[in-house]
């Protein structure tokens, strides 16, 4: 069984966790539906782009 050479530090365990934080997701208004929609998705009422991809 492997083990470690030296005791991990306090400042290394925290460094290992800061990454798994919860974000924001990014939100941009759809001027076609109205709406506020994620960046690179298609909003509720179908819009994509300025033009409707699903009724």
């Amino acid at each position: 069984m492997a083990v470690p050479a030296r005791k991990t530090s306090k400042a290394k365990k925290r460094a290992r966790r800061t990454h798994q934080g919860i974000k924001v997701p990014n939100l941009s208004f759809d001027l076609a539906s109205g709406d506020y929609r994620r960046s690179h998705h298609v909003s509720l009422k179908g819009y994509y782009k300025g033009r409707q991809v699903k009724e």
